[in-house]
């Protein structure tokens, strides 16, 4: 019995699982090697593995090994080969030429024709006419390597990939090829699990790939057994007697595999992709064996009587420009999922980016490199327990902006949307009532009144009127599927309370204060708007920072401010954008100094300060507050000021601070030296958003302190009494 020479071609990395496969397939002498693996077998082997191989995308059969040092010299070794013994002159063939490192060919569409020339020429010479050129289903497929001065010549057994089942719509196209899916599930355990009765869902089925490989894998049904074309079926010398055998035991060994199928079901919340893979699945003939419904991720959960087994994905990678955020929302909620549905069973995924494996929260095994076309992927394979959960970093805004588009685009609102819009209108008429009395265009409407929406709704009236919603982290016993599409709900109702445009509502993510969060710039875009506020205007940014420019909260301290400042010479410390300065100083201040470290919100300070067309003595300093207020209170003769604003961060390690600042700790040295700045009678203001300070009054016992706290807070955060603490200090 005659053994060929035979090379198997593989997607890089699947090597070692392609070597397996053929082992277990009849060949012998394997040698796996880059992208494909060389091996020795009989032509029934040959056919077995066309029929059988789940990894391999061709089946080459050598026919010769020659040097090519020129192009006369390509086509001379092709004219030495009998072409008779391979095809009928009436038949149809076609050419596949690739070279690497050949100086005499570098062009493989050249090389291609030169070979094309050779047989034709030869089979025009012999019987007067020349076999037809077909480059979609020849007779034969002729293949041609040249690495360097070798060329290898073989016969494609396959005729085209063998990645092609023979289910799949022509006019779809997978974002992922067959037989890279069977190597994540050979990969992923599946066949053991299967056979063992485990269960199989996909929560992102797309077109169906990994159900149907799953489906042929746990049926036993052969991946080429539906096709209707391999390379060899024109092949002269074709052996259709042994080809009928393996067809007929690949049937058979079908219809017995088909008896004792695992369950496996495919969601998606694509409509389109359902009846897509539904047309595969039934193309395929796994109708009654693969369930397949329409769910979004977060619902994609496993019925009771499934017994447990393997969660498979290929989610979408992200690679296109602007669908990161997008992507890294999706493998959220994919974790989320999996924690919430699946403790217990095993799960797999490819991905592109490492990074969004840790969206999950789940630790993975070592991941395993495979690549899907020429883009390199890691396949992450977890055991879904309690013990492999972590959380996963916070995500950005641009990402939670990202799940709540899409929430709304998946048109599955929440049902309480309505509770919402009643609140909010109820608010809206009792505040806005209160605001115009108060000559207030600047007010929070709502603060998580109701705690199933724990957000916070600013309105800010200048041309527009702009809506600044922060999201509040919410707590741990909601679920985080659910807690989006309240917030989506919550989105979508506002512009219809408010009558605005969806362009004038602003989302914002309100976590824990970290460092200088504050201060952190989230965009770029530049786009600020006038506001007013006590015969002051202010500019107002909606998009580039955590806050607006303009802390509502702080008002009736500004208002105080400026009622006080009236030919007093005011210091304001920590100063953010400067309003508390423009009201001293449009209240009648003699001067002015405002003290901060970010050249960015001093700027900002000097906008406002030319928006009010101020002049006089109004001194911006670039400054550690800290650093500045230690070496200004040491000086024999300290500057003397009648009003001081103190109003510190939380936290802070920003970059050009040498020590990290905390308001709880620094806060005693902090005002001790504030107050050595105090003239005779002066007043210093001192003030925090940290929830959970004690102020220290026995160490600072010298000192008359008051605390202003209930007073400074405005009708419009009653509902928050700790929204902020306030103290009037003195000597």
């Amino acid at each position: 019995m005659t053994h060929y020479q035979l090379f198997a071609t593989t997607p890089k990395a699947v090597e070692m699982i392609l070597a397996d496969e053929l082992k277990s397939l009849g060949a012998e002498n394997i040698k796996p090697t880059l992208a494909g693996v060389a091996f020795t077998g009989t032509l029934e082997t040959a056919y077995r593995i066309c029929l059988w191989s789940r990894t391999a995308n061709r089946i080459l059969l050598a026919l010769s090994e020659f040097e090519v040092k020129s192009q006369q010299q390509l086509y001379n070794h092709i004219q030495k080969i009998d072409w008779s013994e391979h095809l009928n002159a009436t038949d149809s063939f076609a050419v596949s030429f690739s070279a690497k490192n050949s100086k005499a060919i570098d062009n493989s569409h050249f090389g291609a024709l030169k070979v094309k020339d050779a047989i034709v020429d030869q089979m025009r010479d012999k019987f007067g006419e020349r076999p037809n050129i077909n480059t979609d289903q020849p007779d034969i497929r002729i293949n041609v390597y040249l690495n360097g001065d070798t060329a290898q010549l073989s016969l494609d057994l396959s005729g085209e990939s063998l990645h092609k089942r023979g289910f799949r719509e022509v006019s779809i196209e997978a974002p992922m090829k067959e037989n890279l899916a069977a190597a994540m599930l050979l990969r992923g355990g599946w066949e053991k699990i299967a056979f063992a009765g485990g269960s199989l869902i996909d929560p992102m089925c797309g077109s169906g790939t990994l159900l149907l490989e799953a489906a042929m894998i746990a049926s036993d049904c052969a991946p080429g057994l539906l096709r209707g074309y391999f390379g060899f079926f024109g092949w002269k010398k074709h052996d259709a007697k042994i080809w009928q055998a393996l067809i007929n035991e690949a049937q058979q060994r079908k219809k017995v595999g088909l008896t004792s199928m695992p369950t496996i079901v495919g969601f998606d919340l694509s409509r389109q992709n359902i009846n897509v893979a539904l047309q595969h699945v039934e193309n395929a003939g796994f109708s009654d064996k693969i369930h397949l419904e329409r769910r979004d991720i977060a619902d994609a959960a496993p019925a009771a009587s499934w017994q447990k087994g393997l969660v498979v994905c290929n989610p979408p990678y992200g690679e296109r420009l602007g669908e990161e955020a997008e992507t890294a929302f999706l493998y959220q909620r994919f974790g989320d999922s999996l924690k919430a549905h699946f403790q217990g069973w095993k799960a797999i995924m490819i991905i592109s980016n490492p990074e969004l494996g840790f969206r999950l929260g789940i630790r993975s095994q070592k991941p395993i490199t495979l690549f899907n076309g020429a883009l390199e992927c890691k396949l992450l394979r977890f055991d879904i327990e309690e013990s492999e959960f972590f959380i996963p970093k916070a995500q950005n805004q641009d990402q939670r902006l990202a799940q709540i588009n899409h929430i709304i685009a998946s048109e599955m609102p929440d049902s309480g949307g309505e509770m919402f819009a009643n609140r909010l209108r109820k608010n809206l008429k009792i505040l806005s009532k209160w605001a115009k009395q108060q000559n207030i265009s600047c007010y929070r409407l709502y603060d998580a009144d109701l705690p199933e929406y724990a957000v916070a709704i600013d309105v800010y009236q200048g041309e527009k009127l702009w809506v600044n919603v922060q999201e509040y982290d919410p707590p741990k016993s909601i679920e985080p599927h659910k807690a989006i599409a309240r917030l989506a709900a919550v989105l979508a109702e506002i512009p219809k309370v408010l009558n605005i445009p969806k362009e004038q509502l602003f989302l914002k993510v309100r976590k824990k204060q970290k460092n200088t969060d504050q201060y952190e710039k989230h965009n770029e875009l530049g786009n600020f708007h006038v506001v007013s506020e006590g015969g002051c205007q202010f500019w107002v940014n909606f998009e580039d920072y955590l806050d607006t420019g303009l802390f509502l909260d702080h008002r009736p301290m500004r208002l105080l401010i400026g009622e006080q400042a009236k030919g007093k010479r005011f210091l304001n410390l920590f100063a953010y954008t400067g309003t508390a300065t423009v009201h001293a100083a449009m209240g009648g201040a003699k001067s002015t100094v405002t003290v901060d470290m970010s050249k960015t919100y001093l700027d900002w300070a000097k906008r406002n300060f030319s928006l009010n067309k101020l002049s006089g003595d109004n001194q911006l300093i670039q400054a550690n507050c800290v650093e500045w207020l230690t070496e200004e209170a040491k000086q024999k003769i300290p500057r003397q000021f009648d009003v001081i604003f103190l109003d510190p961060p939380t936290f802070s390690n920003s970059k050009r601070m040498e020590e990290v600042f905390d308001v709880q700790a620094d806060h005693v040295a902090l005002i001790t030296n504030a107050v050595e700045l105090l003239a005779p009678n002066g007043v210093l203001y001192f003030s925090t958003n940290f929830r959970k300070f004690k102020l220290d009054k026995a160490t600072l016992a010298d000192f008359v302190i008051e605390d202003m706290s209930a007073k400074t807070i405005p009708h419009d955060f009653a509902r928050d009494a700790k929204i902020h603490y306030c103290w009037r200090i003195s000597q």
